[in-house]
C-alpha cells in the first residue's frame, strides 16, 4: 500500500519498524497488529501499531490512547469509514471494524487480561475507552 503513513508518533512509527522487522513479532508474550485506516479528514490511510486479543475469528483492540482524554484518531476515523486493513504476523487482510455494543464488559476484560495497562488508563480518564471489533471481511 504505497499510500499508508505510518504513526508520526515516534515511539508508534519504531514500533511499527520493529513490527515489520520481526515478522510481526515486536514483543515476546504481546500480540501485536497493524492496523491501516481511511483518514476521515485526509483521505490518507494511516497506520498504527496495536494490542490485540482474539474473541474467537475476531481480533479485539482498546480505544485506549494512552490513557489521553480523548479517542485516537484511528478510531475516529475507523467509526467514519469501518473497512480496515490489518496485518497480523505477515498475513494482511481486509476487516469491518465496529465498536462493542452489549459485549463491550466482556471484551473490556479480555483487553485488561491481555494488557492490563488499559485499566490504569480508564481509571484516569472520564471518557469510556471503546472496545473495538474487527472481523475479517471474507475473500
Amino acid at each position: 500500500m504505497s499510500n499508508v503513513h505510518d504513526s508520526p508518533n515516534a515511539w508508534v512509527a519504531e514500533h511499527i519498524r520493529r513490527f515489520e522487522e520481526t515478522g510481526g513479532r515486536p514483543r515476546p508474550g504481546v500480540n501485536d497488529l497493524l492496523l491501516t485506516t481511511q483518514g476521515r479528514k485526509t483521505g490518507e490511510l494511516p497506520r498504527t501499531a496495536l494490542v490485540y486479543a482474539r474473541d474467537g475469528d475476531r481480533y479485539v483492540l482498546a480505544a485506549s490512547n494512552r490513557g489521553a482524554e480523548h479517542h485516537p484518531a484511528w478510531y475516529l476515523n475507523l467509526v467514519a469509514d469501518p473497512y480496515v486493513t490489518v496485518q497480523v504476523g505477515t498475513e494482511t487482510f481486509t476487516a469491518y471494524a465496529r465498536p462493542a455494543a452489549d459485549e463491550r464488559p466482556r471484551l473490556w476484560r479480555l483487553m485488561v487480561s491481555a494488557m492490563p495497562e488499559y485499566a490504569v488508563y480508564q481509571q484516569r480518564i472520564t471518557r469510556e475507552i471503546p472496545v473495538v471489533l474487527l472481523e475479517p471481511v471474507p475473500k
